[in-house]
């Protein structure tokens, strides 16, 4: 059915069930009841009646005849699968939200194809190839589409899609892991403290920021970033179709669109439309998105925004009594 004929027959459905239900109600309440006060109470009752047919028509209408053939959900800010968390950023919608809402999008009998909206620096590896898997298992095209930032992580699962449309003003790149850590040995003995090494496993506590790497340590979990590396090469170079050498040859930059795209990085430039378009080729019809989101509910809601103020507040802290060199964390992404 065409998107015109789509709105057309969903228009007379919720019409339909609102008549319906005003007739009714007006038989139920006005007609059938005497006295003045009695028939007042009922025309107040059939509009109410009325109201709830066209609330429950436009419900059987969506659910019969939806309004959207395509599916559209968004990656913002730090890939996470737990919301907020300082030391970082605070995390709006979290990896498994998002794969959620993925899923829900396949098993959608209306959604036809997939946009993955992506303005993210990237996060945690785990979360972001979870997304980039429920990219991959969709049943139909995919297309992701950078409309800010799309780094490291948020590269992770845009190479797993059919398609890669980005801004020219956007940063597309940043194929790199990175493990960084702060040492506090030198503080401890300023402070005339020491730290005292009891574990089970000569690695158990390397990389802890009590005390100084040696340098099996440092060989140890350089090996680790190393392997987190040539997985995402290898995710790049199959998702992408490009030459392993040319992927390495990025040196984890980020690149604005152009350069992006001459890299092999995007396949197109543009916006909106541009998304669009694609699609509309690729499922034979007009585009009607529709966003697929999580429900938070007012305790999420307020969590979010105490942690946002929560970081605001330390981060300003931060700014001022740490220098840049000791603000990093120990962290993949």
């Amino acid at each position: 059915m065409t998107s015109t004929g789509s709105r057309l027959a969903q228009t007379a459905i919720i019409g339909g069930g609102a008549v319906f239900a005003a007739v009714a109600g007006f038989v139920v309440f006005v007609t059938v009841p005497d006295g003045n006060v009695a028939r007042l109470f009922g025309v107040v009752l059939a509009l109410s009646t009325a109201i709830l047919g066209l609330r429950l028509g436009r419900e059987y209408a969506d659910a019969l005849v939806a309004r959207y053939n395509v599916a559209r959900v968004s990656v913002e800010g730090p890939i996470a699968n737990r919301p907020g968390g300082l030391p970082t950023k605070p995390v709006a919608v979290t990896a498994r939200d998002v794969v959620e809402q993925i899923e829900t999008a396949d098993a959608d009998s209306h959604v036809r194809a997939l946009v993955v909206s992506l303005d993210t620096p990237g996060g945690e590896i785990v979360p972001s190839d979870d997304i980039r898997r429920a990219v991959e298992d969709f049943d139909g095209p995919t297309v992701a589409y950078a409309t800010g930032t799309c780094a490291s992580g948020g590269y992770w699962i845009a190479s797993g899609s059919d398609h890669v449309v980005a801004r020219e003003g956007s940063l597309v790149g940043s194929i790199g892991v990175i493990a960084s850590r702060v040492t506090g040995e030198g503080l401890l003995d300023s402070l005339g403290l020491t730290y005292e090494r009891l574990v089970a496993g000569e690695y158990k506590d390397a990389g802890i920021p009590l005390r100084d790497m040696n340098d099996a340590e440092r060989e140890y979990l350089q090996g680790i970033v190393d392997d987190y590396y040539e997985t995402f090469v290898d995710r790049v170079t199959a998702g992408r179709d490009l030459d392993e050498e040319a992927v390495r040859e990025t040196k984890a930059q980020v690149f604005l669109g152009q350069e992006a795209l001459e890299r092999g990085l995007v396949d197109e430039l543009g916006a909106d439309d541009a998304v669009e378009a694609w699609v509309s080729d690729e499922i034979g019809d007009a585009v009607e998105i529709r966003d697929f989101e999580p429900k938070l509910g007012l305790s999420e809601r307020l969590r979010m925004g105490a942690e946002r103020v929560t970081f605001a507040l330390g981060a300003g802290l931060a700014s001022t009594l740490a220098d840049d060199d000791t603000a990093s964390s120990f962290e993949f992404r």
